[in-house]
């Protein structure tokens, strides 16, 4: 993980930046109360048309139900300018309670996106349970070709297409981490006989 401020690396049990000093709870005083989020989607901006964030919550469905260890949030909100967009994005990944207290650092495998439609600007933050196995390069590129469909204000295509992006990059990852390990990423086949 970056910091959200000046971009320097962080560890993952930092307690604040080594370069800026941002903390999470400096980042809370300097951006004031933190948006009413709920799991899955949260359409603070009003951007999405009726009906679509059922669409959305099914995609997300079915992407956590094939990785039942990774939750999925999908954000919409209209941020102050004041401060950098990745820097909201961080505070709400970390305060906004998407993760339980038993799943913090290398437990923790949150996935937000997060989209302003006002200032046109998307991020993807991960947990750190997750950075080993997807790149900064992997999440930068879903984002790029999502863009297309958001710039043209079609909120809810680019969504479905970073999530079905995303679900064949957690895939990939899955499949290179059994491969590493000499394990079968197959299903085993159903026994017969006892219950």
């Amino acid at each position: 993980m970056r910091c959200p401020y000046c971009r320097t690396r962080l560890e993952e049990m930092s307690p604040e930046c080594p370069s800026c000093r941002l903390t999470f709870e400096r980042a809370g005083a300097l951006l004031g109360p933190m948006p009413r989020i709920g799991p899955g989607i949260s359409d603070l901006a009003g951007a999405l048309p009726k009906g679509d964030p059922k669409k959305i919550t099914k995609a997300i469905n079915r992407l956590m139900w094939t990785f039942p260890q990774v939750s999925v949030h999908v954000l919409l909100h209209l941020f102050p300018t004041e401060h950098p967009f990745e820097l909201h994005v961080f505070w709400v990944f970390n305060g906004g309670g998407l993760s339980p207290e038993s799943q913090k650092g290398g437990e923790n495998r949150a996935i937000l996106l997060a989209l302003d439609p006002g200032q046109g600007k998307s991020a993807l933050m991960i947990g750190y349970g997750l950075e080993p196995y997807l790149g900064d390069d992997a999440l930068a590129h879903l984002l790029e070709l999502s863009e297309p469909a958001w710039k043209a204000g079609e909120w809810t295509r680019g969504i479905l297409e970073l999530l079905g992006g995303l679900d064949r990059l957690l895939e990939s990852a899955a499949l290179e981490v059994a491969n590493g390990f000499g394990l079968s990423a197959l299903a085993a086949p159903p026994r017969r006989g006892e219950f």
